[in-house]
């Protein structure tokens, strides 16, 4: 017998297969022949009939079709209903309106509809644009308003955004949505209750989302009609990933077998929800551990849900099928065909990895659903239940059951509550098909995001939802089929979303990541890492040495050909990559890197080089600039001479071969000076630039301290100095530079630090900033230039935002940054654990919440602290370590927050979290920073997609991995010729009677 375990390896296989390979047996298992085909053909037109019937009734069906997602009007209306019911001031909550509502043409919709309440909705969205809009029809309706003294305005949206939320949301509480389900509208259905909200960012909500499916297990079994329950298993533990999987993994196991017993004891069925493909391996080990526990023996209670979209998703078919069978119990299996596509293509872009885990268009995923279903129906210890609004899939079903002989209450059908109404109402009712709604459950404010999520999944251009309601899709076109398109295209990845390694082509090569997701594999690189790794560190010349030997070999590398150059940085770029482990476990040891933090700044390194080398190839080489006749003018970038680079400890590699390399292919050469703490990574990277080819008179390497530092920026030899640290040092060398008279005028690139600030308004869906405030202000212990040490919250959202994020901090775990599970390591020496440590305690008063560390013979672990001020004006300097301060401002003073936070003279990094696009703008039209980022963390610049540098304190520019990073390291030099002394231009000769 084949187990679920001897499938684990087929499982992660797949993950990262090609497209077209794993397409080609999908393909054939899905395949139907021309009579079959006919016949399904003849069922998909009768259930467009009724899908057509349902959609004109009712006057919600027709609102979204007269405002889909693909208009602005339906954006915005979605954007709208996200963030409105979470918005506590009625000044945010008017400014949001506004921000929606004032940009969108709805004139354009009056009286579309041949539905009245469509029609007179619509009027009022007019109104409301002509009341938050910039006409002169606003002001008089403004005073209007005024003059009643009440905004209806604003209370008329809330009422439609709890409208819609009524039309999707099943209820506020399970009682409600039972009693729902019992009215005349849902006869014939049942329904899977999932208390829904976002992932559990602490424990307290892992606990209570774990109480309220527990009390959903006790209401549904008392109703007695058939209903179940599904679970978000990230709604279980704030930690529920891979690399948290020796933690989290036991503590989910336990509950969800709590819960299964509880239904088992109630009476009612549990599905385990998909997660994002990255968590499928952990999900199974959790389903595995529950389905096998001896307490399961004999109930066929407990499911799946398996994703078509995804490349595994046949083989977690067999693996379900497998598990019935060693189990003794049928698992119940949902086939959905996603939910996180647009997601997991950008993560899986941004992390390098190979190929991505799902398909790339939307065809290759409805013939990997008919695949997957055919084996669910051909399977023996699964009982299949289909989650799909595509009419030609529901037929095609239909077919299969049929000719198979299985008997209707062999399988089911599933829809989501609010969608597709019409589709399934005649199987359900009339025709004896079990049909089960996937039946959100909580408030409203709570679930609307669930709902925009539900509603861009579902109402994308290529879905069925979509093409079914426009006027632009036939019905040959939308019943076409799926098996004869994929064969047209050969299987192949969509064309216009490119594989993460050639994702900045035909400019270069993207670094290749690694699939850290993989739980084996990242045990096993840890395992790796640890392992001691021995750089000699040589005896060096002193600086003054070092220069002489850079000054002498100035002419030779500067004449050497730019393509030369070039090639050295390229060649580079591939021995790092190479030898990845190498540097990453340096890395984890001298500079006490965590494995992702180290796996990081390799790839950022790799991307440096071969972005300066492309630079290069495109800008450095001459230029021939206009003139008159018989004359050339050529423009030249040459090399200035001998370079300091400075680099620092937090970014050993990347910023040390980054400075080393933009330097060199420029024509300088270079002497470069690594941080004290961090010799040994800087010394490994200079060898392999030296088997990279470039020689030991273009590159030296000055191990030492601040005396080292002082002895290379004062000699007058120097040409340049790049240097990355803080701003003290910087002004120390600025006024190095003009300590001697005679000395000639040097550029100066200097990167500090800053006081960055992340501005958090109370449209922001705090789940998505407590994340983001995690990772900004803690990851790397908190030692980035770009790192939060400021979080400034709008009042309203203050006791929310610090409760989720005392307890989502609580959930980090902080140790050896060699073990796979390690989120915060220890600061890198013991000034800077004093330092910081005597920085706490001077402000213990104001402490908000610390994390637990381990004890300082453990390691030089701070706290991840939060820091309370009375104002934002309080903090004047930098501290680099995990310490957040955290202030408030009030609704209507964004834009004097703002200039507030450039008075302090920084500006590296800021962010803005907000729903409302006016925000966003202000921020950027006012903000003196280098990198502003909008809903989103504060840290992990990308090279050549995110060039980074601040101005101010915070440094000179350019930027770093950005398009004129390279010309500040050239003197750029003029010939011009006069052509005619030799005979004038030679090229008119061909031009005729021209002379």
């Amino acid at each position: 017998m084949i187990t679920s375990d001897d499938l684990r390896g087929e499982l992660r296989d797949l993950h990262r297969k090609a497209e077209p390979e794993v397409l080609a047996p999908l393909v054939a298992q899905a395949k139907v022949g021309p009579e079959e085909r006919a016949a399904i053909l003849e069922r998909a037109h009768v259930l467009l009939e009724d899908l057509r019937a349902g959609q004109s009734k009712g006057w919600i069906n027709q609102f979204l079709q007269e405002y889909r997602l693909g208009t602005e009007e339906g954006t915005a209306l979605l954007s709208l209903a996200e963030a409105f019911l979470r918005v506590p001031d009625a000044y945010t909550s008017d400014r949001l309106i506004s921000d929606k509502m004032g940009g969108a043409d709805w004139g354009a919709h009056t009286g579309a509809s041949a539905n009245k309440m469509v029609n007179s909705a619509t009027w009022g969205l007019v109104l409301g644009k002509a009341v938050v809009g910039a006409s002169p029809r606003a002001n008089v309706l403004r005073r209007l308003v005024a003059r009643s003294g009440e905004p209806f305005v604003r209370r008329a949206v809330q009422q439609a955004m709890k409208l819609m939320g009524e039309v999707f949301v099943m209820g506020r509480t399970v009682e409600e949505a039972i009693t729902r389900m019992n009215k005349r509208e849902n006869r014939g259905f049942v329904a899977s209750f999932d208390m829904l909200g976002e992932a559990a960012r602490t424990m307290d909500d892992a606990y209570r989302y774990f109480e309220s499916y527990r009390g959903a297990a006790d209401v549904a079994g008392r109703a007695g009609s058939g209903h179940s329950i599904s679970v978000k298993l990230s709604a279980l533990h704030p930690r529920y990933d891979p690399a948290h999987a020796g933690i989290c993994i036991p503590i989910i196991s336990e509950m969800v077998l709590d819960l299964a017993l509880r239904c088992r004891e109630s009476g009612v069925a549990l599905t385990v929800d998909a997660e994002e493909s990255e968590r499928l391996m952990i999900s199974l080990d959790i389903i595995r551990d529950v389905a096998r526990h001896p307490s399961m023996e004999g109930w066929d209670g407990l499911g799946m849900a398996i994703q078509a979209y995804s490349k595994r998703g046949l083989a977690v078919v067999k693996w379900a099928d497998a598990l019935g069978e060693e189990s003794g119990n049928r698992i119940n299996t949902r086939l959905v065909k996603g939910a996180y596509w647009d997601t997991e293509i950008k993560h899986t872009q941004e992390m390098g990895l190979s190929d991505f885990p799902l398909f790339t268009r939307k065809i290759a995923t409805d013939v990997s659903y008919l695949a997957c279903a055919r084996q669910m129906l051909q399977s023996k210890n699964i009982v299949p239940a289909f989650a799909t609004h595509n009419a030609l899939t529901i037929a095609t079903l239909l077919q299969w059951t049929d000719e198979a002989g299985l008997p209707r209450d062999a399988y089911e059908f599933q829809r989501l509550h609010g969608m597709g109404e019409g589709l399934y109402e005649r199987m359900a009712r009339g025709e004896g098909y079990r049909v089960r709604t996937y039946a959100p459950v909580g408030g409203h404010a709570d679930l609307l995001a669930y709902l925009v999520r539900r509603l861009l999944e579902n109402g994308a251009n290529t879905s069925f939802v979509h093409q079914f309601t426009s006027t632009d899709v036939n019905e040959e076109e939308l019943l076409a089929d799926p098996v004869a398109k994929v064969e047209a295209v050969g299987g192949t990845r969509h064309p216009g979303i490119s594989l993460p390694e050639d994702m900045f082509m035909p400019e270069r090569k993207n670094s290749r990541g690694m699939d850290l997701e993989d739980r084996k594999l990242l045990e096993a690189l840890a395992e790796r890492l640890r392992k001691p790794v021995t750089v000699q560190l040589r005896g060096e010349k002193d600086v003054s040495e070092c220069i002489d030997i850079c000054h002498a070999g100035f002419r030779d590398w500067s004449d050497t050909p730019l393509n030369k150059r070039v090639a050295c940085l390229e060649k580079l770029a591939d021995l790092m990559e190479e030898r990845r482990e190498e540097l990453m476990a340096v890395l984890v040891q001298e500079a006490k890197k965590t494995i992702p933090d180290a796996l990081g700044d390799v790839r950022e390194a790799i991307d440096f080089c071969r972005y300066y080398a492309a630079q290069a190839r495109l800008n450095l080489a001459p230029i021939e600039l206009p003139g008159p006749t018989g004359e050339r003018n050529v423009l030249r970038m040459e090399g200035r001479g001998v370079w300091a680079c400075i680099a620092p400890w937090n970014f050993p590699l990347a910023i040390f071969v980054g400075q080393v390399a933009a330097a060199l292919v420029s024509g300088n050469t270079v002497v470069a000076k690594p941080a004290p703490q961090t010799p040994r990574i800087a010394a490994l990277a200079v060898r392999l630039a030296r088997e990279a080819g470039v020689p030991r008179g273009a590159l030296q390497l000055a191990v030492g301290g601040a005396e080292t530092g002082a002895a290379l920026t004062y000699d007058a030899r120097i040409a340049g100095i790049a240097f990355t640290g803080s701003s003290a040092t910087a002004k120390v060398i600025a006024r190095s530079l003009l300590a001697e008279d005679d000395r000639p005028l040097v550029p100066l690139i200097a990167e500090t630090g800053g006081i960055n600030c992340m501005i958090v308004d109370s449209t922001a869906l705090t789940e998505q900033v407590v994340r983001d405030v995690l990772i900004s202000g803690f990851q790397s212990a908190g030692q980035r230039c770009s790192a939060m040490r400021m979080l400034l919250l709008q009042e309203d959202v203050y006791d929310r935002t610090i409760t989720m994020l005392k307890g989502a901090m609580d959930a980090l775990v902080i140790g050896d940054p060699a073990e796979p599970d390690t989120d915060v390591g220890p600061v890198i020496d013991e000034p800077s654990f004093y330092k910081l440590n005597a920085y706490r305690e001077a402000w213990h008063r104001n402490v908000i919440h610390a994390c637990e560390v381990p004890g300082k013979d453990k390691g030089l672990f701070v706290p991840p602290t939060l820091i309370k001020l009375d104002s934002m004006d309080e903090l004047d300097r930098e501290w680099f370590g995990p310490i957040v301060h955290v202030a408030t401002w009030k609704a209507g003073e964004l834009e004097s927050t703002v200039e507030r936070v450039n008075a302090k003279g920084y500006g590296l990094t800021m962010g803005i979290h907000s729903r409302i696009l006016r925000a966003a703008d202000q921020v950027e039209d006012r903000a003196a920073v280098g990198n502003l980022y909008v809903n989103r963390s504060m840290i992990g610049a990308v090279v050549g997609s995110q060039p980074f540098g601040g101005e101010g304190l915070s440094g000179t520019g350019p930027k770093a991995g950005g398009p004129h990073y390279l010309y500040r390291f050239c003197a750029e030099r003029t010939t011009s010729t006069d052509l005619t002394s030799a005979g004038g231009n030679a090229t008119l000769l061909s031009m005729g009677d021209g002379i």
